[in-house]
């Protein structure tokens, strides 16, 4: 897991490598432990590493092949990188390291813009092709791993973070309405390629973008996930004998692909509770579980030890447990929120970066639950929206009043009229909900949540956060071959018994029945979900600032509404929408926008 960044000028100048050189100051975080660069005229590439496999120099980056003439700048992980290597090695090709980024250089070598279609794992990188001066990018199909660029009047940049190109100059910085639009309608999600600065996009999952010297674009996509029904019908038993199979062949890849330990986040819950079970099954004796808790507050526990303390003792796993007091929780607020490439308002990234702060101290990798619920259906509004549709037909409606933290109307009266227009949100997911891709109306539903919603909300905050720290987090319920099972099976196997009934059947005898019937948890961070105190503070200081109130993006009786009943004001999903507008703007300011 490492940081990238990139230059690739069309004005016929050199590319600046002071320029990135700042951009890499940027992503040292990313990749700690050496730092490198590489240029050729035009171009120029910049790189962070943080050493997982062949932790050797003969892998660090940029790595040039010269008997290819191509050059290579690699963030990710490629689980299937030995048996490419031998299929590669039978061809001709031949190898001086032992890791997956030269791998990469020889696949893009034997099939060029089809190499992504042999890479199983998670991947962002760039390569150079010297001898017909074209830039190749490339994004993982589940978008685990992040890639903004920026085209500028000289030519293009990229980086692994929005906060690397606003090192350069040149940027446009002004507010997208579109995207602004989706960040508050769908849990601060902008679906790829926006970002909520007109200047700088993100390469969308499952895509590749080539750029010639001319400047010429060609984006395509390389992967489509079908959720549609197999031709051969499974029996009930089948399928969770498939599922069972493929999950632990998943967790078994992320497992083995590194030269360093891999240890586990253990939040008490299903998921991350599994993976610890499935690793005990597959034969590791030395299982190591991080958790971390929060104060209590008067609703609410602050920390799900006691389950995350039956699965250790279940497991006899080697375990760390961290807990952060409350006021350290908003003291720390501002380093999570500098951490984050775009706005993020769920809470819990908060306690993904204190807990990735410690586990760095540990171990360099860690499996972590996230896309489970999605790909299992494992969340509340699933069901409701399916007997929403089968009542009405309406898909977008049906998936709407489940889901949208704001209908367009209020968007009208929250923001000033420069920053709102048509309904963006409601365009992007009729069209996402109108797939052709999908067997039943909830099969597209989970079919844009997978592809699309996830990438930009958990998938994104666990790799900022862990990546704040160097640390790189796995996550086998993203599996391809997984996923691609997932999606085929019928809808049923998903939302019986609450949700996530396949995972459940299989879990049943092998963690503890405590965590497998508990109701459905979420990361508790209490001091940061209850807009009181010092919290309410915090916000009111931020949207009553200078700053602020020249932005003139709020319209001020919305805001004054809100702060006169902080806790009145939630999403469908109980959501505060008062925290919405406060993360962007200190979000705006600590970026200096």
């Amino acid at each position: 897991m490492c940081g990238i960044c990139g230059e690739y000028r069309f004005d016929g100048s050199l590319a600046d490598l002071d320029m990135v050189q700042n951009m890499m100051g940027e992503l040292k975080k990313r990749g700690p432990d050496h730092a490198g660069s590489y240029s050729d005229g035009a171009l120029a590439f910049g790189h962070q590493r943080l050493s997982i496999i062949d932790l050797s120099e003969k892998s660090n980056q940029p790595m040039v092949d010269m008997e290819n003439s191509l050059a290579l700048v690699f963030n990710g992980t490629i689980y299937n990188h030995p048996e490419l290597r031998q299929k590669l090695q039978s061809k001709g090709h031949h190898f001086t390291s032992s890791g997956d980024t030269e791998v990469i250089l020889k696949a893009y070598a034997e099939w060029g813009a089809d190499c992504v279609k042999h890479f199983m794992g998670m991947f962002a990188f760039a390569i150079w092709d010297m001898r017909e001066k074209s830039l190749f990018l490339a994004r993982d199909r589940m978008g685990i791993k992040p890639l903004y660029y920026a085209f500028t009047e000289q030519g293009f940049r990229f980086a692994s973070t929005v906060q690397a190109l606003l090192a350069t100059p040149g940027i446009d910085t002004q507010l997208d309405a579109m995207a602004l639009h989706n960040l508050f309608t769908l849990h601060a999600v902008v679906p790829a390629p926006a970002t909520v600065l007109k200047g700088i996009r993100k390469l969308e999952p499952a895509h590749t973008l080539t750029l010639s010297e001319k400047g010429e674009q060609q984006l395509q996509r390389y992967w489509t996930l079908d959720a549609r029904r197999p031709a051969a019908s499974l029996t009930e038993n089948e399928w969770i004998e498939a599922i069972h199979g493929a999950l632990k062949t998943a967790v078994q890849r992320r497992n083995a692909i590194a030269d360093v330990p891999v240890g586990v986040l253990l939040s008490g819950g299903l998921d991350s509770s599994l993976l610890v079970g499935l690793l005990d099954e597959i034969g590791i004796s030395d299982i190591r579980t991080f958790t971390i808790g929060f104060d209590d507050q008067p609703e609410e526990k602050g920390s799900e030890y006691e389950f995350s303390d039956a699965v250790v003792e279940r497991f006899q796993t080697t375990h760390q447990k961290v807990h952060i007091p409350n006021e350290q929780t908003l003291q720390r607020l501002p380093e999570a929120v500098a951490s984050m490439s775009e706005p993020m308002f769920g809470q819990d990234a908060i306690g993904f970066y204190l807990l990735s702060e410690h586990v760095s101290q540990h171990v360099k990798v860690v499996q972590s639950g996230q896309g489970a619920d999605e790909v299992f259906g494992g969340y509340f509004w699933y069901p409701q929206m399916q007997a929403a549709y089968e009542k009405t037909g309406e898909a977008l409606e049906s998936f709407r009043q489940h889901y949208f933290d704001r209908d367009h109307d209020e968007m009208a009266r929250m923001l000033s009229p420069d920053f709102i227009s048509i309904d963006f949100t409601a365009d992007a997911m009729r069209t996402l909900l109108q797939t052709l891709h999908a067997e039943d109306y909830i099969d597209a539903v989970l079919r844009a949540d997978i592809t699309t919603l996830i990438v930009d909300d958990p998938v994104k905050r666990v790799d900022n956060m862990t990546m704040a720290w160097g640390l790189e987090a796995r996550v086998p319920f993203l599996d391809q071959e997984l996923v691609e099972l997932a999606a085929s099976m019928p809808a049923s196997l998903k939302f019986q018994d609450g949700g996530k009934y396949v995972l459940k059947k299989i879990a049943r005898g092998l963690v503890p029945d405590s965590v497998i019937d508990r109701p459905k948890g979420y990361f508790p961070v209490p001091a940061l979900k209850f807009v009181r105190g010092e919290f309410l503070d915090f916000m009111r200081d931020i949207l009553n600032s200078q700053p602020c109130r020249e932005r003139g993006l709020y319209q001020r009786n919305y805001v004054d509404k809100l702060l006169k009943k902080p806790e009145a004001y939630l999403t469908r999903i109980k959501g505060s929408k008062l925290w919405h507008m406060a993360l962007l703007e200190f979000w705006l300011q600590t970026n200096g926008l």
